[in-house]
């Protein structure tokens, strides 16, 4: 069987003016009245998003405002997969042509709100405004000649007077106005981190200054017992025996049993997806420090103050301080002894 032609197709490619490409696409277009949404060549021509991501953005941007564009929703209205719109949406993401951010409603409810751009390039471009060039001061013209006043034509009614003219504003403020243009609004910068930056290195797992095997089986049964009180947290053998050294240092550190379960399985997120991760963030962002012994807890030693004690004149028997027995003041002025420190 032949290939169906279609008629109307072939029938308009014979009324287009000018010699055809002998290959190649040939082009057959018809001014839209209705209907039809605007796609810039810098999104359908892009040299680096894929076809699919292409695709997807022409097809939100024809959506009316409000419509709900999700993973789930798209997937539903459209036969691609939701691993591929998913891998879509973060392509146009990265390239800032989408944006999704939660918010907060008034009523508390959270929610995704999702922007979508057709032009990023034209929010990142700088738009600096023009100055208006400043025109040269005129130079002082001579006043022309008074000539004899004509006679004024009989009229049945009088000319209208003529409003005075206005100075120009723009030239009387040009010389005050600042010699810089004024710079327009902050040009757009996403606040949300594209999927493909470069992330922090997590900190590593804490590490027990002596693991013993007294502290490893105690780790290792604490791990293992996670699941009869939180069934989210179903852990394989090579999880616990990476977070086991984790908890052995909380049980080095004096940390009761119960506290780190209860650290543990404590408003676990719904759902769970890596739980194996969980513990090891709380495991090391959660960590409490040693502590103190006895010495750090004491109270620290008041400074002594040195006394001078009391002494009994051997003359009048009059009580004085003074470092060493002696006589008071008033018997060693009487008799004319030499002056000690006394008080």
């Amino acid at each position: 069987m032949d290939t169906r032609q279609n008629t109307a197709l072939m029938r308009a490619l014979t009324e287009l003016p000018g010699p055809l490409p002998a290959r190649g696409v040939i082009h057959i277009a018809i001014r839209h009245t209705d209907r039809f949404t605007v796609v810039g060549n810098d999104l359908a021509q892009h040299p680096t998003l894929s076809t699919v991501a292409v695709g997807l953005a022409v097809r939100i941007q024809s959506l009316p405002q409000g419509t709900e564009i999700g993973i789930k929703a798209l997937a539903a209205r459209f036969p691609e997969g939701e691993k591929l719109i998913a891998a879509a949406l973060r392509e146009l993401e990265a390239h800032g042509y989408l944006q999704r951010a939660r918010t907060r409603l008034p009523n508390g409810r959270i929610v995704t709100r999702t922007v979508f751009c057709n032009q990023p390039t034209a929010l990142l471009r700088t738009r600096v405004a023009t100055a208006r060039p400043q025109q040269p001061p005129a130079a002082p013209q001579t006043p022309p000649p008074v000539r004899d006043p004509e006679p004024e034509p009989s009229t049945p009614e009088a000319a209208a007077p003529q409003a005075p003219e206005l100075p120009d504003v723009q030239q009387e403020q040009a010389p005050d106005a600042p010699a810089h243009a004024p710079q327009d609004h902050a040009p757009y910068v996403s606040l949300v981190p594209p999927p493909t930056a470069p992330r922090q290195p997590s900190p590593p797992l804490p590490q027990p200054r002596e693991l013993t095997a007294e502290l490893h089986r105690a780790a290792t049964a604490l791990l293992s017992d996670l699941r009869r009180h939180a069934h989210q947290l179903v852990l394989s053998e090579n999880d616990i025996r990476q977070l086991a050294p984790a908890v052995a240092t909380w049980l080095e550190r004096d940390t009761h049993p119960d506290t780190i379960r209860h650290t543990l399985t404590n408003d676990l997120p719904q759902p769970l997806r890596h739980p194996a991760k969980l513990l090891k963030h709380r495991l090391t962002v959660l960590l409490p420090p040693p502590l103190p012994g006895a010495d750090d807890l004491a109270a620290p030693a008041r400074p002594r103050i040195a006394v001078t004690p009391f002494q009994t004149c051997d003359g009048c028997e009059r009580a004085f301080r003074a470092p060493t027995p002696g006589h008071c003041r008033d018997c060693r002025n009487q008799h004319g002894q030499p002056t000690q420190a006394a008080a």
